[in-house]
């Protein structure tokens, strides 16, 4: 095969995954064992596979449990269930959860190397479909929303069900958080999908030019008016039009998208006509509007026009239990983007990255990893290439080296442990998910500490 598929078997028998990885790998895959859940969750949270075959029966984590674990940590994983003990009802289950098969033992060799052969075919087609997807300027909806933490699922919720109304939408949130990701999955997930959907950055047209550009003008109407224009809300007829920063837009120009919105129609500069529109409108802001509006700089009557539902955006360092599915998903892509191979990062990078404050969210996220890319990343990202990381979880976690010098890693490691110990009411459970490590390494991690 052109390129080495990696299979995780999770399998408590050690004659039965044994068997399995020597089958798998004479037919050429790149194979990786765990014998616990725990195990398996923390291989998928540090390493990325492109299949998972794992036994329905296994003890303190059963196979349903490990499935459901590793879905909501990276989707895209394709997850054969294998059992000696086939039922309906637990191949159904298995099914709604996202498995894409069922195995019943004794598996036979032939048998196992067609479902692999259908697994490569299916994800080499799901890459090109990726790829001509981002060729056209689509955006899968709601899967580009990554991450299973209960504030991303309470955002998923709003925007599901936003799509099926045409109300406007007003969406909060730092600069980074993905504001743009979410207009679109509402466009996307709307009965507009077939329309335009266009994204404007509010602040970056220049002001002079802000209502010729969204409204349109005539021949004539202006110095270097030569030809009649559209605007910005003709062009989305039919679809969606995404305000961006929608506080930067000065007080005159709010007052025109107030008629929009309440009249349906807009005039081009320089002429007297008016015509229809059918546009949803979306807005965006890192602003406190409410704020806004006591300074006068937006008016009171637009923003309750614009906030029919609100949909508030959480920064990163308030769903840190995000970043392993994040850093999956950017793996992924920028694997696909540089031809690269990279299977994961270390367990001190992952704890880096939990401990950093991300005041950028996850757009600073993602270029922290492209920047390791660029700087020649091939097989496992360390914290060495992340070199913008130590020195600011020193800062974060109280300093832990004077300035100038670097913490030593054991000592950052255990700061970022004691202060996860911290954040999460000492619950190790919660501590080990959101630093990307089993209990068991946190166990020993903390026994090397004495402490219990």
């Amino acid at each position: 095969m052109a390129e080495r598929s990696k299979v995780l078997v999770v399998e408590d028998d050690e004659r039965i995954r044994t068997l399995f990885e020597d089958a798998l790998s004479v037919l050429g895959y790149h194979v990786t064992t765990a014998s616990t859940g725990a195990e398996a969750i923390e291989l998928i949270q540090g390493q990325l596979f492109d299949t998972v075959l794992c036994d329905i029966r296994m003890p303190k984590m059963d196979g349903l449990e490990i499935l459901r674990e590793i879905k909501r940590h990276d989707p895209s994983v394709e997850v054969v269930m294998v059992t000696g003990y086939p039922t309906v009802n637990t191949a159904v289950e298995a099914l709604k959860l996202g498995a894409y098969d069922y195995l019943a033992k004794p598996v036979r060799l032939e048998e196992l190397q067609h479902l692999m052969a259908r697994l490569t075919e299916r994800r080499l087609l799901r890459r090109e479909v990726s790829s001509l997807r981002s060729r056209l300027g689509e955006q899968l909806p709601l899967k580009e929303m990554i991450g299973p933490s209960p504030q991303m699922t309470r955002v998923k919720e709003v925007v599901a069900k936003m799509a099926t109304t045409d109300s406007p939408v007003l969406i909060e949130g730092e600069s980074g958080t993905g504001k743009d990701l979410v207009a679109a999955a509402i466009h996307r997930l709307s009965t507009r999908s077939k329309g335009p959907f266009i994204p404007v950055n509010c602040g970056a047209v220049p002001p002079d030019l802000l209502e010729s550009e969204f409204f349109g003008h005539v021949r004539g109407a202006f110095s270097g008016a030569v030809a009649d224009h559209l605007g910005l809300f003709r062009s989305a007829n039919g679809g969606t039009i995404f305000l961006d920063e929608v506080a930067e837009l000065p007080p005159p120009l709010q007052v025109k998208l107030l008629r929009v919105l309440e009249e349906k129609e807009i005039r081009p500069v320089g002429s007297a006509k008016t015509y229809a529109v059918d546009v949803r409108i979306i807005a965006a802001t890192n602003r406190l509007l409410e704020q806004a509006i006591k300074d006068g700089t937006l008016r009171q009557d637009l923003f309750y026009r614009l906030d029919v539902v609100r949909i508030a955006m959480p920064p990163l360092r308030e769903r840190k239990s995000d970043i392993p599915a994040l850093v999956t998903y950017f793996l992924r892509q920028l694997n696909q983007r540089f031809a690269r191979d990279v299977r994961g990062l270390t367990a001190d990078a992952m704890a880096a990255l939990m401990a950093y404050h991300f005041p950028g969210n996850v757009r600073e996220l993602e270029n922290l990893l492209e920047r390791a890319y660029a700087l020649g990343v091939r097989d496992q990202i360390t914290l060495a290439d992340l070199p913008a990381l130590p020195a600011a979880v020193a800062v974060a976690s109280g300093g832990l080296a004077p300035p100038g010098e670097l913490p030593r890693l054991a000592d950052a490691e255990r700061e970022l442990i004691l202060r996860a110990l911290r954040e999460f009411g000492n619950d190790k459970d919660r501590v080990a998910k959101a630093l990307g490590i089993s209990r068991r390494t946190l166990y020993r991690r903390l026994k090397s500490y004495g402490m219990p």
